[in-house]
């Protein structure tokens, strides 16, 4: 399986331009190596649009999906730094997305990435057989591998918003798509988009391009 792990928290934010430099410099300098140092995260992939909306879009990939709702991940969000708490609160249409990584099919990763944002309404067993037929990259040029990502809606909160607040897609389901070009992606996304069982269940896709990634043993 390409993807590490079987959780899986995809983060995704806009931010106002005259604080994007610090906020760059704090996700390369401190937050993703603070979040990869969490015991049970093994890596973390950052991205930034090609054509999509949030503009920057990340991906931490942990040994388990309950690490992402363990004492040691809940002790670091209770815990930001001053850095860390003064960037947070400048985030803008925040989507936070804590899951289970179901089907991850390929081999390797891909400098570009098509993400797809489905909204289930009942019969999930039945559209997670069929997205397993549809994410198999053997026939796509330029597809190194596939994946499908579910949210736990009890965990999957932006951390900006008032936690108490209603939340329609916290239960969403995210398509993963590695490309080695962005050139790659839009024939490969409709395989969904164009997929008329899926189309009414689809909120939103983007295409975005790999800023860098960390490993765990990167960081000792």
């Amino acid at each position: 399986m390409p993807m590490a792990g079987k959780g899986m928290l995809l983060t995704s934010m806009n931010v106002d331009a005259e604080h994007e430099a610090d906020f760059n410099r704090w996700y390369d300098r401190e937050h993703l190596e603070e979040r990869v140092a969490i015991e049970g995260f093994l890596e973390a992939r950052r991205y930034v649009a090609h054509d999509g909306n949030p503009k920057y879009l990340s991906l931490y990939s942990t040994k388990t999906f309950e690490v992402l709702d363990s004492p040691a991940y809940r002790t670091a969000l209770a815990n930001q730094t001053a850095w860390s708490k003064a960037n947070i609160a400048r985030f803008q249409n925040m989507i936070r997305a804590v899951a289970r990584i179901t089907i991850s099919r390929g081999t390797g990763r891909g400098a570009a990435l098509g993400i797809i944002r489905l909204r289930p309404s009942g019969g999930e067993d039945k559209l997670r057989a069929a997205l397993h037929e549809q994410l198999d990259p053997a026939q796509l040029d330029g597809i190194i591998s596939l994946h499908l990502i579910e949210s736990d809606p009890a965990l999957s909160k932006p951390i900006t918003d008032d936690p108490a607040a209603p939340n329609p897609g916290a239960g969403d389901w995210f398509v993963l798509i590695d490309a080695t070009d962005v050139s790659a992606l839009p024939a490969a996304m409709l395989r969904f988009s164009g997929n008329i069982t899926l189309k009414p269940l689809t909120i939103s896709s983007g295409i975005y391009r790999l800023m860098w990634d960390l490993a765990k043993s990167d960081i000792g």
